[in-house]
């Protein structure tokens, strides 16, 4: 097996060429480890949460809105970013997400997994997870004000045929699903 080492590109020079609200993205120019350079475009982002949200009724919680990158329409679970002081407690975020997004409020919050999204040019890790007793709040958190959403209650059945429509696009949705699925097919329940 390779070392560390034999893989590392160590940074000769950084470029900071944005900071905005949510990312910074960078431009590096990296000695490669069998010799010579290379350019690294680069995205840092502070991370965020999904949320597998499971009613009583056995149905998971959606939330459809625009995204702007895709130009269109999606339906995926509730999710958002890591606000600053959040950061060792991304559970706090996905609680708040929920409320905001969805008028639930979750009396536990069980840690599902943590993934890169896209490790080939940015450093985003998502934290996905099960909000267990759910309970719907009178007067939830406001959304944040840019936000415009619908909120799906959607069984597997349903979920999994917005999938095959595409509707259903994004990485995180589709491993939300997926769990859900396996927990039901091992008789284990993902709601509370």
């Amino acid at each position: 097996m390779l070392s560390f080492e034999a893989f590392e590109e160590k940074t000769i020079k950084r470029e900071t060429l944005f900071t905005g609200k949510i990312i910074e993205v960078a431009l590096d120019e990296v000695a490669l480890p069998m010799g010579g350079t290379a350019k690294r475009e680069l995205v840092f982002h502070p991370g965020g949460v999904g949320i597998v949200a499971i009613t009583p009724a056995e149905k998971m919680l959606f939330v459809r809105q625009f995204r702007k990158p895709l130009e269109r329409v999606i339906l995926e679970i509730p999710a958002g970013k890591i606000d600053p002081g959040e950061g060792s407690h991304p559970e706090v975020t996905g609680a708040r997400e929920l409320e905001e997004e969805t008028g639930y409020r979750p009396q536990k919050m069980t840690h599902l997994a943590s993934m890169y999204l896209s490790p080939g040019f940015a450093n985003e890790m998502l934290h996905l997870y099960l909000a267990e007793g759910l309970e719907k709040v009178e007067n939830p958190r406001a959304m944040d004000e840019d936000e415009v959403l619908e909120v799906y209650e959607l069984t597997l059945d349903e979920a999994l045929e917005r999938m095959k429509t595409g509707e259903i696009c994004d990485a995180k949705t589709i491993y939300a699903i997926q769990y859900w699925q396996l927990a039901l097919a091992k008789g284990r329940e993902c709601h509370g």
